[in-house]
């Protein structure tokens, strides 16, 4: 999805938020801002793609910082906040595909610009409805298939997921995809490990890289020989959207996510904050 001019408020509010959780060292996080909005301004042009300008701000700060991880408490606590809550909830959903797909997509709620209550107040509440359901879609999908990538989006959202993939796996080969290194709240191995879901989560691999979504200029061969191999593809998140939607729509890949932006939103055709499960 190719940038709007929204998008650089939201990229603003990024290097903002990512500096304030790398460094409690005022001089420090003040350079790291600089810099990261000096990218900013030279990268944010027409046709440019918002996830590869966020990957670049992110590492800017990263370096300036000497922090490797600035989102590391946050994922911790969204980790043990997201379990918490899925065990209140979980008994609301039945073992279907079109159930198990509306737990994974509430998972999706979580966003690390928003306060952690009403993050918990919204996953708590009734049972989501899509604004775009191709749900009655996805099991013929995966019954049809005999690898399948299911790429992963933030932290706290893996216990949500778990379902859902056990259920895919009882049809299908299944990998679970994370990320290789820390980059906002996006999932990493050591995020499987700290909830304690290494066994469950079963079979795995990264991306290659440490960006939102996935940057096929810098993902690993591995991956992209994946990517191509694979015969459907399960994509959590705006990250993925954004990036994905660039390729020609093929059938073989499934948008699970909340549209928390406006561009999105109306990259969609949707409400703001509506839940999309699209087959493209």
């Amino acid at each position: 999805m190719r940038i709007s001019t929204p998008c650089n408020l939201c990229l603003s509010k990024l290097v903002i938020q990512a500096a304030d959780l790398a460094t409690g060292h005022a001089a420090v996080r003040e350079l790291a801002r600089n810099r990261a909005e000096t990218v900013l301004s030279e990268k944010f042009k027409p046709g440019s793609i918002s996830i590869v300008i966020a990957a670049e701000l992110h590492e800017v700060i990263k370096r300036t910082t000497g922090n490797p991880d600035p989102y590391r408490q946050m994922k911790n606590s969204e980790i043990d906040m997201a379990g918490k809550l899925f065990n209140i909830i979980k008994d609301r959903y039945e073992e279907n595909f079109q159930d198990y797909l509306k737990l994974a997509a509430l998972g999706n709620a979580i966003d690390f610009f928003r306060p952690v209550e009403e993050v918990k107040q919204e996953m708590a509440g009734k049972k989501i409805d899509f604004a775009i359901d191709d749900s009655a879609l996805l099991e013929a999908k995966v019954r049809g298939s005999r690898w399948i990538l299911f790429l992963a989006d933030n932290a706290g959202e893996i216990f949500f997921d778990v379902p859902l993939l056990q259920l895919m796996r009882q049809h299908a080969r299944v990998t679970f995809v994370v990320k290789a290194a820390p980059v906002q709240n996006d999932i990493t191995m050591e995020d499987i490990k700290r909830a304690g879901l290494v066994d469950t989560i079963g079979e795995t691999m990264t991306t290659g890289t440490a960006t939102p979504g996935i940057d096929f200029s810098v993902a690993s061969q591995e991956f992209i020989q994946a990517f191509e191999r694979a015969d459907f593809v399960f994509a959590k998140g705006m990250g993925y959207y954004e990036t994905l939607e660039e390729l020609p729509q093929s059938n073989r890949i499934f948008y699970c996510l909340k549209a928390k932006c406006q561009p999105v939103a109306d990259s969609l055709n949707v409400p703001l904050h509506s839940y999309v499960a699209m087959l493209r």
